[in-house]
Order: structure tokens, then sequence, then C-alpha cells
């Protein structure tokens, strides 16, 4: 018979299996990454279309779900709300969390960064004209299409959970 204490560790371990959040990007060993909190929306039109950014530099454009770092005391849900505002100018209500993933990254200044990223479900309210990132256009597109142009493979790997779950979670 299995010893009380064997079982408990047991438990533990696959408990942390089952709580592991996946990581998507390259990690260059032994180099620091630092830790950025962000929160993602995941929202729909009337036709179930879903909500991307379509992010235009000089030299080269991403598409991104709408969302981004959550600054110092606030929610994931505040910042969401702000990030998706000021990116497309829809006021939402974050929703159910679909998932979570950290996504390595370099950043445009050169900076190593592990987003901790939460995707949420979100309820479009209104149309506000609050946006401000003027490198930052919303464009609507069916979801799979939306796979094959996400810029982070953490982000497509979430709207893939999303579809795996049936759309059940409040989506069409």
């Amino acid at each position: 018979m299995m010893d009380a204490s064997i079982r408990a560790d047991r438990r533990l371990a696959l408990r942390k299996i089952i709580e592991a959040v996946p990581q998507f990007g390259l990690c260059e060993a032994g180099a620091p990454y630092g830790a950025r909190p962000c929160a993602f929306g995941i929202a729909l039109d009337a036709s179930g279309r879903i909500a991307l950014v379509r992010i235009a530099r000089e030299t080269y454009v991403n598409w991104d779900l709408p969302g981004g770092m959550i600054d110092p005391g606030e929610s994931e849900a505040e910042a969401l709300a702000r990030e998706f505002c000021e990116e497309t100018g829809w006021t939402v209500a974050p929703g159910a969390l679909v998932t979570r993933a950290d996504q390595f990254t370099i950043t445009r200044t050169g900076e190593r960064r592990r987003n901790q990223c939460g995707f949420f479900l979100c309820d479009l309210l209104e149309l506000n004209g609050g946006k401000i990132e003027d490198d930052h256009e919303l464009v609507w597109l069916e979801p799979h299409e939306a796979l094959t142009r996400l810029r982070h493979p953490a982000a497509a790997w979430a709207v893939t959970q999303w579809l795996r779950m049936g759309r059940a979670c409040g989506g069409r």
C-alpha cells in the first residue's frame, strides 16, 4: 500500500503538470527575460468574425489580438478594457478566461521579455472613439484566417483553444 506522503507528493506533482502554462517563442539560454504581465481579448462581431489589430510600422506589419501590458496597480480586466479601447476605440466587458500562455519575445528596442498572457473573452459594448494608437487598425477576420495572421504563437494557441471549446464560453 502506498504511503500517504507519497500519494500527497504525486497529487502535488500532477497539479503542477495540470497548472503548467504553455510557453512559446525562442528563449536564449542564460539570457535574462523580464516578466511582463499582459491581457488580451477575443471579441466577435455580429457575423462571428474575431477582432484583430493590424499594426503598420515603416518596415513591417504585425497582427495581434487587442490587448497588452498590465500597468502597476491594474487588474487584468482593467488593463484589457483600457488596451482594447486604446487600440480599437471599442469599450469592452472582459469575461471568461480562455487560457494563459507565456510568449518569449524581443522588443523593437532589443529588450528580452516573457509576456505572461491571459486571454479573455470580451463582449463589445460600444464604439466610443477612444482609440489613441494611430498605427493600430481594427480588422475583423474569420477565426481560421486570424490564426494564419497572428504574430505570436501564444495568441494563435489561445484562439485555437477557444475554437476547441466549441465557442462554448460565450462565443458564437
